[in-house]
């Protein structure tokens, strides 16, 4: 199998097609939502996003990776978010142009989050995970079944995240239409109880979208749909899986049983205002 290095060349694959599925997201919420006002934009190299200022896609993506960032970029940058009343908000690799860091710094950015991008290949060749309930069903929905996926992606996330089962219902529904996306379903005895997302892109396949409703957790489900997804992406030409996650987080540490290595870290800088 080929070596696959962490480096400036894996960081620009990966970003590109997070930044893509980003994109892919925005123009979903503006086909859907023409109100909202959704509009991403690329300067320098960089996916500009807004989704909205509470959204979490409303950032940067690849900001110093593909050309070195100027004064003039993070001033079209900025205007872009500020003139929409969003707070400004860059995921930054640490791949990017070593002159990236000291400018954002004088600029008047802090750090606020750390990343872990995680990656894995996925040849046919390659060691996939199984499924190993035979009680839990995997698909991707059908074009009905919309509301369905939400209503199950947000009952996971509404019982670790107080307040955000609203939020998240009105943008699962989103992100289970955007072009591009596979969103997964994992039935226990017939019950929908879990879900994950998959956006391919090129020959990456970004895995996202992980919930898991109470009654349902602890039998498997969220390795059941991880196995799905990466043969799915196998089979559709792709050679890469890749996710996010907090540092040391059982997400983490779930993929990285899972044969994910991790890339690299990222920061995410906000500019005060």
């Amino acid at each position: 199998m080929k070596m696959i290095f962490s480096d400036l060349d894996l960081s620009r694959k990966l970003e590109r097609a997070e930044a893509r599925s980003n994109a892919d997201f925005v123009e979903a919420r503006a086909r859907l939502e023409p109100d909202s006002g959704a509009l991403w934009i690329e300067v320098g190299g960089a996916y500009a996003m807004f989704d909205g200022v509470d959204s979490p896609c409303t950032q940067t993506f690849g900001l110093g990776l593909f050309e070195d960032t100027t004064e003039a970029h993070l001033d079209e940058i900025e205007a872009f978010f500020t003139d929409r009343g969003a707070q400004v908000f860059h995921e930054v690799s640490p791949m990017a142009d070593a002159a990236l860091m000291p400018l954002l710094i004088t600029r008047g950015y802090h750090p606020i989050e750390l990343s872990s991008v995680l990656y894995r290949p996925i040849e046919a060749s390659s060691h996939l995970p199984t499924n190993s309930n035979p009680r839990i069903l995997t698909r991707v929905i059908e074009p009905n079944e919309v509301d369905l996926w939400a209503q199950t992606s947000a009952a996971g996330w509404a019982t670790e995240h107080e307040g955000l089962a609203d939020f998240m219902l009105g943008f699962s529904r989103i992100s289970a239409q955007c072009d591009g996306a596979y969103p997964y379903l994992a039935e226990l005895d017939g019950d929908p109880i879990a879900t994950g997302m998959l956006f391919i892109h090129g020959d990456v396949a970004m895995l996202a979208g992980a919930s898991t409703v109470p009654k349902g957790r602890n039998n498997g489900a969220q390795n059941a749909l991880l196995a799905a997804r990466l043969k799915f992406a196998s089979e559709r030409g792709c050679t890469l899986a890749a996710m996010g996650a907090a540092p040391g987080s059982q997400s983490q540490k779930n993929a990285q049983k899972n044969g994910f290595s991790i890339a690299y870290t990222r920061i995410k800088w906000q500019l005060d205002q």
